[in-house]
């Protein structure tokens, strides 16, 4: 249970407000908890429209995660490589890496689980088992996995120091200018919408480095490489999308509208750069693009 106390300068804020910059619940799940009464201020049942006080102590009772089964499940994945310590995957768009709440299979994981069967890292828990680093459901690309917890604490402190260096290809509206920049621009959760984040003061700090490929005047598109250094969620697509270069196909930080109808962004996880996690042995692994990557990129040389 979650227990928060107001202070005088947070005072006359509607309590959904005031929770949703405490919590990372949206205000439609603030007032779905009040309404079941899991929601008390000073021990008592409150609205959505109160304005709390100084000194209110505010409870929240957690909801307790829905049971879900983890199974092994034949899901064909491109293996990149592969050995005792890890096993590097190309994920393909549309595929979340692990189970939860709305995804309970035809995950990643269970892809992964019945390839490695028993070999797969416990550090990160029941139902996240060997995965050291995410990237989101409509983003394809390269993804390695821990096969035992030696080779996670491993691979995970060089994501840590920044030591792991990750590179993107990303296709994205408009034709961006400068062959070559970097965005420093802090991210957080957005005040507007709790499921998006965005570029806000109080964020944390977040750094993109992104070069010209090729531009499409004909299609106002470009095609870039990303670089990131910082690993916040929905980095690049934030960042772009906050300097004007939205990311084609993307729905959550454009309109994603294209003459193509993608459905999830143009952003695919090209390679990293890491040290094997016990010989440590510098390695560059690679994963090719989609294939209707590739055809959009054909496409466009029209």
């Amino acid at each position: 249970m979650d227990s928060f106390v107001v202070k005088k300068e947070e005072e006359n804020n509607r309590i959904d407000c005031y929770l949703a910059k405490k919590k990372d619940l949206s205000r439609v799940a603030i007032q779905r908890l009040i309404g079941e009464e899991k929601i008390l201020v000073k021990g008592k049942k409150t609205k959505p429209s109160y304005k709390v006080q100084e000194n209110d102590e505010i409870t929240i009772e957690e909801e307790k995660p829905k049971e879900i089964e983890l199974k092994a499940q034949d899901i064909p994945i491109e293996i990149v490589y592969e050995d005792d310590d890890m096993i590097v995957v190309n994920k393909p768009k549309g595929m979340v890496v692990h189970p939860a709440n709305g995804n309970p299979d035809g995950t990643l994981v269970n892809a992964i689980m019945a390839i490695c069967r028993d070999s797969l890292s416990g550090i990160g828990g029941e139902i996240r088992p060997g995965i050291v680093h995410r990237i989101d459901k409509d983003t394809s690309g390269i993804l390695m996995v821990a096969k035992n917890d030696k080779a996670h604490i491993a691979l995970s402190e060089q994501i840590k120091n920044h030591e792991v260096k990750k590179t993107y290809i990303a296709l994205v509206r408009g034709i961006v200018k400068e062959n070559e920049a970097t965005i420093k621009m802090p991210i957080g959760r957005s005040t507007k919408d709790r499921k998006k984040m965005a570029v806000t003061q109080n964020g944390k700090e977040a750094i993109t480095h992104f070069k010209v490929l090729q531009r499409y005047p004909k299609h106002n598109c470009t095609l870039l490489e990303v670089k990131i250094e910082t690993g916040r969620t929905h980095q690049i697509r934030v960042h772009l999308s906050q300097i004007g270069y939205p990311i084609l196909g993307d729905t959550t930080y454009s309109n994603g509208k294209n003459e193509w109808g993608i459905q999830g962004q143009c952003l695919h996880a090209k390679s990293l750069q890491l040290k094997h996690p016990t010989t440590n042995k510098e390695m560059v692994l690679e994963a090719d693009l989609p294939t209707y990557f590739q055809e959009i990129l054909e496409e466009l040389m029209v």
